[in-house]
């Protein structure tokens, strides 16, 4: 950095004291090195503590038959008496160590799995994986509070995740998630600790990813009898990620760092796509959905739920806001639900969807011009393209037409592409 390469002969002419000039090298070397060493060594120091914990189970599994059951009893617990030490230590001597806190706590997390799971084969204790799995994450959710570790706190939602797949969508007969639930909101109250304590760090990113996917993927598991309305839930999960998003906090943050906003933004995107064909409002016509208990069914609670939150978090979005200024996106879960209610009557649904697309592709494309982005701008075009791509399966065009549309799609991209940098150019100078 050119001002430490001055600072000698700013002593020199007597602009600063040597005492001045060494306090200058200290902070910028604190600046640029302590936070990227400090990483590291949070990082390695995770995965030391999983590999260790996964040799030591390997090495005592070579010799695992040949031992007595006392002995294998004794193995099973022996890493989760070393893991609670090394923690207890990590309390007490290294409570200011990120790196030790972390990866102290990680190998015990594995410890407890690798300890429930020896102790049910030695004493042939019966179960399945789902069980073992609420077990596991429910002995270790603790961890998270006492000891403040964020990676176990990631460990515990991926563990709830499958365990939530597990029972409702790979076993058979199916069964409620209900304790996945109770398990994700024990783990919030972390999450807001974590914002408040450190609000950038790269574990709350990691959290602001895992939470939504977390959502993502088993929201599908309330689905019973009336699974039509399941759309219309994730329409408006999808709603609650993108605004989310959009909060102040979170609408600072880098395109890569906010989960909620690109998975709400993407899922909308896809849901929109799949139902711009006409095989889903087919179905939903021909269905006796009308005739079901609609109104207390699971699903109807689940969408009224999520669309009323959504509906709070749109009102807040568009608060003080112009009508020009409002996110093409934002108000796109209550547009379906319009379309939904008039697909249970009528064809003119999926025309609706592919209006809300082209009109969603142009007004991102109008955005992206005022903000002088290139990605929304692009993102908008592909948006088109895929619609474009979509109605090439499902219309009577001829092939020339066909070609004739993708040919103006990609002039498309080039054109605006070349003019949104050839403006910035002219701005420039």
């Amino acid at each position: 950095m050119s001002i430490l390469k001055d600072l000698e002969d700013l002593v020199k002419a007597n602009v600063i004291t040597e005492d001045i000039a060494n306090n200058i090298r200290s902070y910028y070397q604190t600046k640029s090195e302590s936070p990227s060493s400090n990483r590291l060594f949070v990082v390695f120091g995770i995965l030391g503590a999983i590999l260790v914990g996964l040799g030591i189970i390997l090495i005592i599994a070579h010799n695992w038959d040949e031992l007595s059951r006392f002995t294998k009893t004794c193995f099973a617990f022996l890493p989760l008496v070393l893991g609670q030490l090394l923690c207890c230590y990590s309390l007490l001597k290294k409570s200011g160590s990120t790196a030790w806190k972390e990866s102290t706590t990680a190998f015990l997390f594995f410890a407890i799995g690798a300890s429930i799971a020896l102790v049910s084969q030695i004493y042939h204790i019966p179960g399945d994986l789902s069980s073992f799995l609420l077990t596991w994450m429910l002995i270790s959710l603790p961890l998270v509070y006492v000891m403040g570790s964020s990676v176990t706190s990631l460990f515990v939602l991926i563990g709830i995740t499958y365990y939530a797949c597990e029972v409702s969508y790979w076993s058979y007969p199916y069964s409620d998630s209900y304790m996945y639930w109770l398990m994700l909101l024990s783990i919030l109250p972390y999450y807001y600790l974590l914002y408040k304590k450190s609000p950038n760090s790269n574990f709350m990113v990691l959290h602001n990813w895992a939470i939504p996917l977390s959502l993502t993927i088993t929201l599908g598991t309330l689905a019973d009898k009336t699974e039509e309305l399941m759309f219309v839930s994730y329409f408006s999960l999808f709603g609650v990620f993108y605004l989310v998003g959009e909060l102040n906090f979170f609408s600072q943050q880098k395109t890569r760092n906010s989960g909620y906003r690109t998975i709400g933004s993407l899922g909308t995107i896809v849901l929109l796509m799949i139902l711009s064909f006409d095989w889903f409002w087919e179905d939903l016509r021909r269905s006796d959905f009308l005739n079901q208990k609609i109104l207390i069914s699971q699903e109807f609670l689940v969408a009224l739920l999520l669309s009323t939150l959504a509906g709070v978090l749109l009102y807040t979005h568009l608060k003080n806001k112009r009508l020009t200024n409002i996110k093409p996106l934002a108000p796109i879960f209550f547009f379906f639900i319009l379309a939904f209610v008039l697909g249970l009557f009528s064809p003119i649904a999926p025309i609706l969807i592919n209006l809300y697309v082209f009109g969603l592709g142009l007004l991102t494309i109008r955005q992206g011009v005022r903000e002088n982005h290139l990605g929304i701008l692009n993102f908008g075009l592909i948006i088109i393209t895929v619609l474009i791509a979509c109605r090439f399966f499902d219309t009577d065009l001829s092939f020339v037409a066909r070609g004739i549309l993708f040919v103006s799609v990609g002039a498309g991209f080039f054109i605006t592409n070349y003019w949104m940098l050839k403006k910035r150019k002219n701005h420039d100078t």
